[in-house]
């Protein structure tokens, strides 16, 4: 069994939100941020993974699952804090733990993996994911010793004239010997200009303690943009539909017109079809192989076979059989059925139908 374990911090409110939904249940191409962390986590072989939950805990670890288990914290006191909740599981581990945030739902299960053998490989208590910002306002900056491994973490709010013109910045992704971790969180204080127990500060007392701590700089940077508010819920999105859309047309997808279509995360679809700008595919729809899907059609839930021709028209929750035509503007609602080498002509609205074999006009 691995020793690496994964720590999810997802405590947070999310008051930029500006919203009654808890910050990382917000949707990215349809599927909460949370889920888009556990999933890749998943694929980076943690023999555990633990949420750190707080602000709408319930309706959090709803969105969790099985896959993760959740640890409550009951205040949010700072991101040292959160990580200290798993103190009592992880504390005599030896092994590797890998802090991720809920709110960062382009990480990928490479760049863990690859954070992870960069520490192991150097034999250091702990690895930063670094990125280099042209405007780094805002983060906390990595400063570096001589020999260039990490000397400190300064928050933006903390540093000095000369440590704000530092551009590499801490993506606030760490790899660490869980054992050193856990044995100087308690160490942590809250003197700083927020009053937080701060997780960075123990890259510091790691140093003061003469362990190696090393960085590594992403070329993604993408990968690591957090969400706050709507605005960089946005630019999220719109990084993970080209990531997406990219994905589907390698597996052979034909795309008109990336830039007009939206694929969710969790769709699957089959090669040579062929999808039209202004396409919606939302939520879990499987799509076979040799479909059109024509411009603006909206399909949510769907199994489509083979050889679908879908013309400007809108699925929901509904099977499609082989061959089917529909549209243009008809609506498939949910629970229906069409059977294999059906057409449903223009303007056809139908409800929890079955519709049988070769049906249709001409048919």
């Amino acid at each position: 069994m691995s020793n690496r374990f994964a720590i999810i911090l997802a405590a947070g409110k999310g008051t930029r939100m500006r919203s009654k939904l808890y910050k990382v249940l917000h949707q990215v191409c349809g599927k909460p941020m949370i889920r888009h962390v556990i999933d890749e986590a998943e694929k980076a072989d943690f023999a555990k993974i633990y949420v750190i939950v707080g602000h709408g805990a319930n309706e959090v670890k709803a969105a969790v699952g099985n896959e993760a288990e959740c640890l409550l914290q009951k205040e949010q006191l700072g991101t040292g804090h959160a990580v200290l909740q798993a103190l009592d599981p992880l504390a005599e581990r030896a092994g590797t733990t890998v802090v991720l945030c809920g709110d960062t739902p382009l990480i990928t299960h490479q760049t863990i993996e690859k954070l992870i053998r960069i520490q192991e490989e150097n034999q250091a208590a702990a690895a930063v994911l670094t990125a280099e910002l042209e405007d780094p306002t805002g983060y906390g900056r990595v400063i570096r010793d001589s020999s260039g491994n990490v000397a400190k973490i300064v928050e933006h709010k903390d540093a000095n004239p000369e440590e704000k013109r530092v551009k590499e910045i801490n993506t606030g992704i760490y790899s660490f010997d869980n054992r050193k971790l856990f044995a100087l969180l308690k160490q942590v204080t809250n003197n700083n200009a927020q009053g937080e127990y701060y997780l960075p500060d123990v890259i510091g007392l790691l140093v003061r303690n003469s362990e190696k701590v090393i960085a590594h700089a992403t070329e993604q940077f993408e990968e690591t943009v957090g969400v706050n508010d709507r605005i960089q819920l946005a630019v999220a999105e719109n990084y993970m539909r080209i990531r997406i859309n990219r994905a589907m047309m390698q597996d052979g997808v034909t795309l008109i017109d990336p830039d007009t279509t939206y694929l969710s995360a969790e769709c699957k679809i089959g090669m040579d079809t062929v999808i039209y700008p202004g396409t919606v595919i939302a939520g879990k729809t499987r799509i076979g192989s040799g479909c059109t899907i024509g411009a603006y059609s909206q399909i949510r839930d769907c199994v489509i076979g083979d050889g679908a021709q879908i013309d400007q028209s809108v699925l929901e929750n509904s099977t499609i059989g082989r061959n089917v035509q529909i549209g243009p503007f008809a609506h498939i609602r949910p629970l229906s059925k069409i059977h294999d080498q059906t057409k449903v002509g223009s303007f056809v609205d139908v409800k929890n139908t079955d519709i049988g074999e070769r049906s249709g006009p001409s048919m």
